[in-house]
């Protein structure tokens, strides 16, 4: 059996080998003769002469390989009260259909659509029909804000948006035509249809001439098929934004081959899931771990994934998953610590889990912010299955650092998601660009070039991408983390290379100022509040000055955010999205646009998940670059009250 040591090796040191044999495990209309190509876009790209079909990939081949009959997709709906299941020949009619209707709005390969949708299987479908054709879809969260929906359909220039009439929350509706409409009313792009989904829990007005109704297009459309689009490896299949720190939102692109054959690894080597087995990933569509894990990994090698519309708590009550996973016979659940903090909170001794038989589930998978050591032994005494920790960005589309269980299972360390994956050649450099010593805290970087998943640029700005990440440390990707490896090669991030402050000398990161979590050899953990952190021992050093100030600053913002955030819990709602940085606050269902809106929370005075440390424009001075978003993996919702802040180590830049 292949040891992690030597996969990771060889993805190294043959990383045409390595990805040209992961490659065999999808369906080529043209299989690639090499991997990579360095004389291609920004940094080289991979599979440059295969040509494929996402679409494909994910539902027919999966069709004629005998499983059409197999469930693919589980809509799960707590807040409505609705269940349905979709066989892969369900998913597979229903997604081609609906390619013919996108087809007579003159949707074709290369065009953009944007979807603004709640969690409903409609949404996967919108998002699947645009693989099937080549159109490149992007994903915005439904309930997003009039003005920040308005920059992303001015960006992707979309020729169709698909939405749905609400969102769904146990108290209340969130009405979304109202948001679109003043969007495009905003936008200096006008789209030239949208297709509404009326759900009956509340209806919406139809502008004549633009809008037309989903179901009954759907209806008319019975019979209709429409064709795999043949696609270049190095084809855009989707965009997704993150906010930028200009204030103009960066489109991450993702590629259709070296996304797809990255997920398809993934799903056997770090989450251990086969086909025909189901996994449960309680994020929304609008993440990029939506993207990853709810739609195209699972299907990628014909497992069966859950879409969930509700949240850990309150639908109905803190053994919402427990009930998921039993009835779905779920072997995986991958969702955020905070989840994980709410359920705790709600039921610590976890009496809600005796009335389940959770006996198939086999791994829990956080993601998405900090994995605190409490949570997770929590989670580990209680479920008595590995609870892993994993570690990636928007940006890459997949884990950066993880467990791959189904290699090896390497012991775990509290407060590291372990070690790196297969073509991630991660460093540690110190601000001159030399490499840092075993346990030295330093700039976390990926060496050029990124595998396989990760973003080749971003949408119609080469320029950006290139300031962004690649210039700071030439030769490498900048993730814009701080951290160190220790001994074992295990990885810690530490905190945001702009939250590192000089203490008496020493390069320290918040998360070691005021965490109290595992540091470096020779770091002294400081504590005390005020204008100056107070050493454990007399004379160990102290703040000083504006770095000083700006501090104390930031200790009163995450002060005041901590209380709100608490408010927010107590009223359904509690903190977002450290990923993409799109959002700020996590609602019930994470459909709420007041809650999860950077536009929208600056009119409140509400902190910003991108800005706990000051104004943006100061932030921006201090940091020059942009630099790389965390992901997020928050799931539909959950309030995790004061205990679960998130340091400065997740949050968005």
């Amino acid at each position: 059996m292949t040891s992690y040591a030597d996969l990771h090796a060889r993805s190294l040191a043959d990383p045409d080998g390595f990805w040209l044999e992961a490659a065999e495990a999808i369906d080529w209309i043209e299989k690639p003769s090499k991997a990579f190509d360095p004389s291609l876009g920004v940094y080289g790209r991979w599979f440059p002469d295969g040509i494929l079909n996402v679409c494909h990939n994910l539902l027919d081949r999966h069709v004629a390989g005998g499983r059409g009959e197999q469930t693919a997709l589980i809509y799960d709906s707590p807040v409505t009260g609705v269940k349905r299941t979709y066989s892969y020949g369900d998913l597979t009619e229903q997604v081609s259909r609906f390619g013919a209707v996108l087809e007579d709005f003159g949707v074709g390969k290369g065009d953009r659509v944007i979807i603004y949708m709640p969690m409903v299987p409609e949404a996967v479908v919108g998002m699947l029909a645009c693989a099937r054709l080549g159109a490149i879809h992007s994903v915005v969260f439904g309930g997003f804000s009039a003005g920040e929906l308005a920059k992303r359909i001015d960006d992707a220039k979309p020729k169709v948006i698909l939405t749905a009439s609400c969102g769904v929350e146990p108290t209340r509706k969130v009405a979304y035509k109202p948001l679109l409409d003043e969007a495009i009313r905003l936008s200096a792009h006008a789209p030239e249809s949208v297709i509404l989904l009326q759900r009956p829990e509340l209806a919406a007005e139809m502008t004549e001439g633009r809008d037309h109704d989903w179901e009954a297009l759907r209806d008319a459309a019975s019979g209709r098929v429409s064709e795999c689009a043949r696609m270049a490896a190095t084809d855009p299949l989707y965009i997704l934004y993150t906010s930028g720190t200009t204030g103009v939102p960066k489109g991450v692109v993702r590629d259709c081959g070296g996304y797809l054959v990255a997920l398809a690894w993934s799903m056997g080597g770090l989450y251990g899931t086969e086909p025909g087995e189901t996994f449960f990933c309680a994020s929304d569509i609008g993440w990029v771990v939506g993207h990853s894990y709810i739609v195209y990994a699972p299907l990628s090698i014909g497992a069966t994934t859950v879409l969930y519309e509700g949240k850990p708590v309150g639908t109905p009550d803190a053994g919402a998953f427990w009930r998921v996973i039993e009835e779905h016979k779920v072997v995986a659940l991958f969702t955020a610590p905070t989840a994980f903090r709410a359920i705790r909170k709600e039921d610590p001794d976890a009496k809600l889990l005796a009335g389940y038989d959770l006996s198939g589930f086999r791994a829990l998978y956080l993601a998405g912010e900090r994995a605190d050591p409490a949570t997770i032994q929590w989670a580990e005494e209680k479920l008595g299955v590995p609870v892993i920790d994993n570690c990636w960005q928007t940006e890459t589309g997949w884990a950066i650092v993880g467990n791959p269980i189904g290699v090896e299972r390497l012991p775990i360390k509290h407060g590291s998601p372990t070690v790196p994956m297969p073509g991630y050649d991660l460093k540690v450099l110190d601000d001159e660009g030399a490499e840092a010593p075993v346990g030295k805290l330093g700039n976390i970087v990926l060496r050029l070039p990124l595998p396989p998943g990760c973003l080749p640029t971003l949408w119609n700005d080469e320029k950006r991408f290139r300031e962004a990440y690649l210039t700071t440390f030439p030769g490498y990707y900048r993730t814009a983390d701080a951290g160190f490896v220790d001994e074992d090669g295990y990885v810690f991030f530490m905190s945001r290379t702009d939250d590192i402050i000089n203490v008496a000398g020493h390069r320290l990161s918040h998360r070691q100022h005021g965490g109290g979590h595992r540091q470096p050899p020779g770091r002294r953990r400081m504590r005390g509040g005020g204008h100056g952190g107070r050493a454990e021992r007399p004379g160990a050093g102290r703040l000083r000055g504006a770095e000083s100030r700006r501090r104390a600053g930031s200790r009163r913002h995450r002060a005041r955010d901590r209380g709100q955030g608490a408010r927010q819990g107590r009223a359904g709602g509690g903190l977002q999205d450290r990923a993409c940085g799109e959002a700020a606050a996590e609602d019930p269902v994470g459909q709420d646009p007041a809650r999860h809106d950077p536009e929208d929370r600056r009119r409140r005075g509400v902190g910003d998940a991108r800005d706990h440390r000051g104004s943006g424009r100061a932030r921006r001075d201090r940091r020059g670059a942009e630099g790389a978003s965390r992901i997020d993996v928050i799931p539909a919702a959950v309030s995790p009250g004061r205990d679960a802040f998130v340091p400065s180590t997740q949050r968005r830049r």
